[in-house]
């Protein structure tokens, strides 16, 4: 096969390739449908289909006998596809009956408590830290298992093997996010046990059983254990290979221990699957650029080490072989079994995700015609690859990582080579033209699947990509390199782990890059509705551009106006959109249910009151705002609808110092503050009633809470009217800005809003112009303090439908009633109040605008909020209702 170095397959000539075997896709394809389609079948039903379908093609294949060929072949490929519906439907159907068989779905439907001894099929996950409600969720360990011996409460003993999801409620350390927004930083050694444990490992478990939420999962019952710092009974250690490859997957987490912070989280991932240092941050930024598949082994990582012992891919289906493998002198059978086993060994250490399957299978099929002697066309190839996995385990057929996977091979063997070939026959460098094919084919056919998954299509997805192939294939051969080396020579590792971690940065970089373009991606419907119109859409886009290209003046145009709607320069989106106002004031942020607000301090400077519960929406509104410099954060208080989003306020800006409550509850989220600042290195004070400070045009005085006793330890002891907990604990301001009063109460609860009404700072609280409403508007108000601050505009912070029934109707029908125009971010999104002590307005994101003159009353209806929109003057509303 390779004249140079004497490899010939007997004394065959080199086979001549000839168009492109398509006979294997339809099959693979009805193989894959069928078996996407039996989870929803009765399990009689779809012993019917397959047997019909089997009965059918043999019919269609005994009625063929003795007929020509030519005459023949399209039976015998109706029987062939007859065939592959009939295997993907048994096999599914028998892979369905494990999620019935034995004691377990039963005891799953009691929501009983028993002890099982379960088998690890996957490496754990430890779930990010989330925010629910007004406190933070500690992660859960996830693993999935087999039951394979259950223990009844009677003494009754079953064998059995029965797929489940284990819940390991670990809790220990888990208090928040760590300073730079990934993982809590402190979990205990049984948490950490949890989380290490390798597949094939064998546990003892008292669980508590419960069924699956939805009847299409692939798991029978859910089994949650509570292992408060608790180790794992362990019964029966890993497996050899699985222990040989936890060895080497530690190994080169130890060697890119020194590494920064963003190689350090990739590398591993890029080369093994490792995601488990990846942040929230850095995963949002790769999620929005499109570049998810780098965080995790790929079908591309396995090409690329391939691509080293057969030589590139673009000979696959020519006589001449460039890798090491001829060079090295060793034979086209013997390279394939080489191949084989390297593929075995990829799978075992980069566990079998969807896509790993799939290159695995896809390589060895390749590699078995390399062997054999046989055509290599890399299409056959994928659609048997396709064919085999959804027979080996039918549940891929609905697994979104498959499906994406290979349609990004798909794209790369059918559309990118015909569209590199276009753009070199206008001129463009064979190489750059490969890459831009690559990816734009990968990207036309994955968006709208992407588009289900994260109800948003990313702009930048293309360049980035292209910027990043580059980097790839360094960093993966690199990391693989520090792989095998760690375990024999660790400096050899580091070393090569530190050269990695060049390209690995360079992958990360360009990622948080293109994510913090403001128009780098546009929401989009995230359902098969939108995706069938995404894919139009993109079809249409294609037509065009064929079009466009004749006319290089034309494409340099659109390529301007994709510049700036993703660049957005400062004038350009208040022109098109009218937001921010060029005046604003004070913008309240929508950060969903929780607290944010910004106030203006001068040209890009902003102090920021609360930062909600997700750090991603938080620095979404201050890129809006064109906040970059932050002289004071205030924390009102601790609950993490409050402060759990810090870390988006302290992303790429400078901050001048962290103000919070005396209270420091709850002690996990007072904790996580606390790690944050001392990391960055920011003052951390407490508020306390007289405090009067100035920022710019912005003055504010602290009206609440009293200061703590002289003998009080802050964190320990509540300060005096605030035995009510955290809510009553809040920092209230009493802000002055161009002419104007806003008062912002935090959460406060009626008490300590009754003792605010009595306390030296109420006779400045008459009349105010703003009113933050308290606790997202709830129903808990104190009507004298409400009677009190008599506000012209109040404004409410809460999430679109959530389960607390924010805004209480009863509440804003008392504002209303004392002459307040009432707006919420459930319903008129992120909110900017701008205008003047003698003329008060405010506007919303999308442009929409209500005025209120100073001294008149009135404003809508009662109940509800009033809609962003029109003049309110002389009584009467304009433009803007209240319903």
């Amino acid at each position: 096969m390779h004249a140079a170095s004497g490899h010939r397959l007997g004394a065959a000539h080199p086979r001549q390739e000839g168009p492109t075997d398509l006979r294997l896709v339809p099959p693979a394809l009805a193989a894959w449908a069928t078996a996407a389609l039996m989870p929803d079948v009765a399990p009689g039903w779809a012993a019917g289909i397959a047997t019909g379908a089997l009965a059918l093609s043999g019919a269609l294949l005994l009625k063929g006998r003795g007929r020509r060929p030519r005459r023949t072949r399209p039976r015998v490929s109706l029987a062939a596809l007859l065939l592959c519906v009939a295997a993907s439907a048994t096999s599914a159907t028998l892979h369905g009956a494990d999620l019935h068989r034995g004691p377990v779905p039963a005891l799953a439907r009691q929501y009983a408590t028993v002890t099982a001894e379960v088998e690890v099929t996957a490496d754990p996950r430890l779930t990010r830290p989330r925010v629910r409600g007004n406190r933070a969720v500690p992660p859960t360990v996830l693993i999935e298992a087999d039951v394979r011996r259950v223990t009844e409460t009677d003494g009754r003993v079953t064998v059995t093997r029965t797929p489940v999801l284990m819940l390991v409620d670990v809790g220990e350390g888990a208090g928040g996010p760590s300073p730079d927004g990934a993982r809590p930083t402190r979990l205990g050694p049984g948490a950490a046990r949890w989380s290490g444990l390798l597949p094939t490992t064998r546990l003892r478990v008292t669980v508590k059983s419960a069924p699956p939420r939805e009847s299409g999962d692939r798991i029978a019952a859910v089994l949650r254990v509570r292992a408060v710092g608790a180790a794992p009974d362990v019964v029966a250690e890993p497996s050899g290979p699985q222990r040989l490859a936890g060895r080497l997957r530690a190994g080169l987490r130890e060697a890119t221990d020194g590494l920064p912070a963003d190689a350090r989280a990739l590398l591993p991932g890029l080369v093994v699957g490792d995601t488990s240092r990846i942040t929230p941050e850095l995963e949002e930024a790769f999620k929005e650029t499109d570049l998810a598949h780098t965080l995790a082994v790929s079908g591309a990582n396995f090409t690329i080490v391939l691509a080293l012992l057969l030589g590139p891919p673009g000979l696959a289906q020519r006589a001449e072989r460039r890798g090491l493998a001829p060079r090295l002198g060793i034979s086209l059978r013997t390279t394939a079994l080489l191949g084989g086993g390297l593929a075995l060994a990829f799978v075992v250490v980069c566990r079998p995700d969807p896509s790993v399957l799939r290159a695995a299978a896809c390589g060895s099929v390749a590699l078995f015609a390399v062997a054999t002697g046989r055509r290599r066309s890399l299409l056959p190839a994928l659609a048997t690859a396709v064919l085999l996995l959804v027979l080996y385990d039918p549940g891929l057929a609905r697994s979104y990582g498959f499906l994406l996977s290979v349609l990004a091979t798909g794209a790369l063997l059918t559309l990118a080579p015909r569209w590199s070939g276009a753009l070199q026959r206008r001129g463009v460098p064979p190489r750059l033209a490969e890459a831009l094919a690559a990816a734009s084919a990968a990207q036309a056919l994955c968006a709208p699947v992407v588009a289900v998954l994260s109800a948003r299509v990313s702009l930048v997805g293309v360049p980035c990509n292209l910027l990043a192939e580059f980097a790839v294939a360094p960093a993966t051969v690199l990391g693989f390199a520090a792989l095998a080396t760690a375990p024999v020579a660790m400096p050899v590792a580091e070393g090569a782990a530190w050269c990695g971690g060049w390209p690995a940065e360079w992958i990360a970089g360009i990622a948080r890059t293109g994510a913090a373009l403001p128009g780098a991606g546009v929401d989009w419907p995230g359902d098969w509705t939108g995706a069938a119109l995404l894919a139009l859409l993109t079809v249409g886009v294609l037509l065009v551009g064929r079009r466009l290209l004749r006319h290089p003046w034309w494409c340099g145009v659109c390529a301007v106006l994709l510049v700036l709607a993703v660049v957005q320069p400062p004038p350009l989106p208040r022109v098109f959109t009218g937001w921010p106002p060029p005046d604003w004031r004070m913008v309240m942020c929508d950060v969903g249910q929780g607290d944010a607000l910004v106030l203006a301090a001068g040209e890009g400077a902003g102090v920021v009151v609360d930062a909600g519960p997700d750090p991603a929406r938080i620095d979404h509104c201050l890129r809006s705002l064109g906040i970059t410099r932050v002289p004071l954060v205030v924390l009102t208080h601790f609950h993490a609808d409050h402060v759990a989003g810090l870390s988006g306020v302290l992303r790429g800006r400078s901050v001048g110092a962290i103000e919070t409550t005396a209270l420091g509850e709850p002690a996990d989220q007072a904790e996580a503050v606390r790690r944050q600042a001392a990391a960055r290195r920011i003052p951390l004070r407490h508020a306390a009633a007289g405090e009067q400070r100035r920022s710019g045009p912005l003055s504010w005085q602290v009206v609440w809470p009293p200061p703590s006793p002289p003998t009080a330890v802050a964190g320990t002891r509540p300060p005096t009217g605030t035995e009510g907990g955290p809510n009553d604990a809040s920092v209230a301001l009493l802000v002055r800005t161009a002419g104007l009063r806003l008062l912002l109460l935090g959460d406060l609860e009626p008490p300590a809003q009754r003792e605010l009404a009595r306390s030296p700072a109420a006779a400045a609280l008459h009349g105010v112009d703003v009113l933050k409403v308290a606790h997202h508007g709830s129903a808990h108000q104190d009507p004298g303090l409400m009677r009190k601050a008599a506000p012209r505009l109040a404004l409410i912070s809460c999430g679109e439908e959530n389960t607390y029934g924010h805004p209480a109707p009863s509440t804003v029908q008392a504002l209303r009633a004392q002459g307040a125009m009432v707006l919420s971010t459930d319903r008129d999104g992120a909110l900017a109040v701008t205008g003047t002590g003698g003329a008060l307005r405010v506007a919303g994101a999308e442009g929409r605008r209500t005025d209120r003159r100073r001294g008149v009353g009135g404003g809508g209806g009662e109940g509800g909020t009033g809609d962003v929109g029109g003049t309110v003057g002389d009584g009467r509303t304009v433009g803007g209702s209240g319903n």
